[in-house]
């Protein structure tokens, strides 16, 4: 979280998101804790058996944490080429020039199918 740099229109770069999302393995009363002390909320969904599952005055944003499945519908997509799945590449340059052409190879795939 530290080495995060959120762009602005104006101004320097924003250090702090105003919010996470993250899926119920970090729903833990220590990580809600340590988000809210640095004043970022958190959109975590409580676990089953977690007592603040059942009391009414915790409320969750569900279509803040339905965005979060465009990210993981992205990194499912890049995994589809098997270098960027197990990482052969070991220099980040290498990696990074991998993604991207993992997604011009996804929007060409979209672009040319016979779906659209």
């Amino acid at each position: 979280m530290d080495g995060i740099a959120i762009p602005q229109r104006l101004g320097r770069p924003r250090t702090r998101p105003k919010r996470l999302v993250a899926d119920k393995g970090y729903s833990v009363q220590r990580v809600r804790d340590w988000l809210r002390t640095r004043g970022i909320k958190p959109i975590i969904p409580h676990k089953s058996n977690e007592r603040a599952c059942y009391d009414g005055r915790v409320k969750f944003d569900r279509p803040a944490y339905r965005q979060r499945a465009v990210v993981e519908q992205c990194v499912g997509w890049m995994k589809e080429s098997r270098r960027i799945g197990t990482r052969f590449e070991k220099l980040a340059v290498n990696f990074h020039g991998m993604l991207q052409l993992a997604m011009i190879r996804r929007y060409l795939k979209l672009l040319f199918s016979d779906r659209a």
